[in-house]
């Protein structure tokens, strides 16, 4: 806030600037002039009864009266003899209704009035040339014609001064910034303000004070257009008084509400009984005519002093318990505001208690409230402003944090990432490797029930002299080919492929020294050859002990092999072309019951047909995404 203090200086000394020039006396002041009621054209003669009168004069109208008629001044001043005559002029402060200006009995400046169609209001100062033909040497008569103020409000005639323009020039400047140009500031300023607030509320209505600002520098834009709008037709004269009165009493009721919240406290009955009030001047005013304006004007407006002084209350009592810098600004802010609007109530109504308190401010008829509302909203919006700042200040120190915690968490994530990869990895090993154990496991089971148990039994029988040594070789001929089948499963880099050809290979060598033709085909993709280890014995194990009945007992001169993929199965199938229908299980032994145990471990089943033709044994086991096939047991037909 430290442009406050400099402000508030050259506010302080552009309303005293017009004072010291009235002090020193560089233009002549005329601050009694001789009045007279009338509505001549032209200044009546010295025998019209005219009376003297100090400046500044207010003329009431009658209380009966629809308005104040029109009246003449008139007063002399001197130009002495050295005085150049070409650059003098007269100044007034102000004249609302309009007038004209006479020097030495002829019209030199008209300042237009209301008409049947078209009502004035100059707040604007005056400041119009006279005529160096119309001067002379010594005494000169200035009269002033005042038109009447309408619908029972006063005639205000304020304090007259001639002199060189370059005198008047400074002091018709400063009032004409501070009454004219400044309004228009702050129409086009409080309009912007309201337009980005309100925008600001719109998109999040949960920022009622945003909406609040918004509607009270709309409002007061909409007051303070009384100092912009000097002239109106007659017909939009009683709405644009009645929108006046709305957007006074709508600044001061919504200015409250934004007060009380802004300190916390939200109170809706008070709310609405502000809002409650707000809506009787207007309405007061609407049933009652336009003819009343001024009882509703200084009635209900007056009105809002207490409530202005309850604000005040409450906003010391915030201050002093919350402490805090914003409430203290706004709180200041508050007492300038209504002590403006209590002048302006005083100045507005001519009280004696200001005229005789302090003469030479009254005379000048400043009103203060449209200045201290703009030191009010600025102050509002500069909080707002600084409440926007912090919020959006918040917003990216929370996003950099969020930041900060999205790459902390990414780096988290990667690492979790990592350490399960390298997890799965282990895991994924620790499963290969219990597969593989499992494998070796069930085929060293296997050797042990199967190839262990033969070589025991042998042994056994070797020993009892049942056995012969063709027998005993054959035996162990037997065993070294289920030796052999298992150390090729058992095989680090287990290839079924690998297997496949080995066992290929050994049979093709037996069946031909048997005198058997062998016919091999196979026709299975390499992908349905990666069998696991134990699954490709069991499979070798029931081509095995198919060919071995064949070898032994089937008297056959040809046999095929077929390993086959049919969908997801995968099919092998062993014919020959022996005496199959004298092949019978007893004489088989128990081969067939070994194969079809198997192929159940295998999820498979086992199709055996015997014929006179020959005998077929057909193993179909599911791949490893397929499900387990229905057994079918061992079929024989003549």
């Amino acid at each position: 806030m430290r442009w406050l203090g400099p402000w508030l200086c050259g506010l302080f000394w552009s309303f005293a600037l017009p004072f010291m020039t009235d002090a020193c006396a560089q233009p002549q002041v005329l601050d009694h002039m001789q009045a007279l009621e009338s509505s001549a054209a032209a200044p009546p003669d010295a025998a019209a009864g005219w009376v003297d009168t100090p400046l500044p004069h207010s003329v009431a109208a009658p209380s009966a009266g629809s308005g104040q008629g029109a009246g003449w001044y008139r007063g002399g001043f001197e130009v002495p003899a050295t005085a150049e005559r070409a650059s003098w002029a007269v100044y007034l402060p102000y004249l609302y209704e309009g007038g004209q200006v006479w020097l030495n009995g002829s019209l030199v400046g008209a300042i237009p009035e209301s008409t049947p169609e078209t009502i004035v209001r100059w707040e604007r100062p005056q400041l119009l040339p006279l005529p160096a033909p119309l001067l002379k040497e010594g005494m000169n008569e200035l009269a002033i014609r005042t038109a009447g103020a309408p619908r029972r409000a006063a005639r205000h005639v304020p304090r007259v001064q001639v002199g060189l323009w370059q005198e008047l020039q400074p002091v018709y400047d400063q009032r004409m910034f501070w009454v004219r140009t400044m309004p228009q500031v702050t129409v086009v300023v409080c309009t912007l303000a309201a337009g980005f607030s309100l925008f600001i509320y719109w998109r999040r209505r949960s920022e009622s004070l945003y909406g609040l600002f918004g509607l009270t520098a709309a409002l007061w834009g909409l007051r303070t257009l009384t100092f912009v709008i000097e002239a109106m037709p007659i017909g939009s004269w009683n709405l644009w008084r009645l929108a006046y009165h709305v957007a006074t009493g709508g600044f001061i009721m919504v200015l409250t509400m934004f007060s009380l919240r802004f300190v916390g406290l939200r109170w809706p009955r008070v709310e609405r009984g502000l809002l409650l009030y707000w809506l009787i001047g207007p309405a007061w005013l609407v049933l009652a005519g336009p003819a009343y304006e001024p009882l509703v004007n200084r009635l209900w407006t007056g009105g809002t002093i207490p409530i202005t002084w309850a604000l005040l209350a409450v906003m010391s009592w915030a201050s002093i318990r919350q402490r805090k810098a914003s409430i203290m600004v706004l709180t200041v802010a508050l007492v300038v505001c209504v002590a403006a609007g209590l002048h302006d109530y005083l100045v507005a109504w001519n009280a004696p208690f200001l005229v005789e308190l302090l003469p030479a401010w009254a005379r000048q008829r400043y009103f203060l409230l449209h200045h201290a509302a703009n030191i009010l909203l600025l102050a509002m919006g500069g909080m707002l402003t600084a409440r926007f700042v912090r919020a959006l200040s918040s917003q990216e120190t929370l996003n950099a944090r969020l930041e900060e915690l999205n790459q902390t968490l990414e780096s988290r994530v990667a690492e979790r990432e990592k350490s399960l990869a390298t997890n799965f990895e282990r895991l994924a090993a620790l499963q290969r490797q219990n597969a593989a154990s499992q494998e070796r496991q069930l085929i060293m089971r296997e050797i042990h029930d199967g190839l262990g148990s033969r070589l025991f039994t042998s042994l056994l029988r070797v020993e009892r002299g049942e056995m012969d040594h063709r027998r005993t070789a054959e035996v162990l001929r037997e065993c070294i080919a289920d030796m052999r089948m298992a150390l090729d499963a058992m095989a680090p880099d287990h290839d079924f492929q690998v297997a496949l050809g080995n066992f290929l290979f050994r049979w093709q060598t037996q069946l031909q020294e048997a005198h058997i033709q062998s016919t091999w085909a196979i026709d299975v993709p390499e992908d349905a050859m990666k069998l696991p280890p134990q699954s490709a014995l069991q499979l070798l194990h029931i081509a095995q002990e198919a060919l071995t009945n064949v070898l032994k007992h089937a008297r056959a001169r040809h046999v095929r092999v077929e390993l086959r993929q049919r969908a997801t199965v995968l099919e092998l199938e062993i014919t020959d072309d022996g005496i199959g229908a004298e092949m019978s299980p007893d004489r088989i032994g128990h081969g067939v019951s070994n194969m079809r145990a198997r192929a159940r471990r295998l999820d498979g089943r086992l199709d055996l047909l015997s014929t006179a033709r020959g005998t077929r044994v057909l193993l179909q086991m599911p791949l490893a995404s397929a499900a387990p096939l229905p057994e079918i047991a061992m079929r024989q037909a003549a």
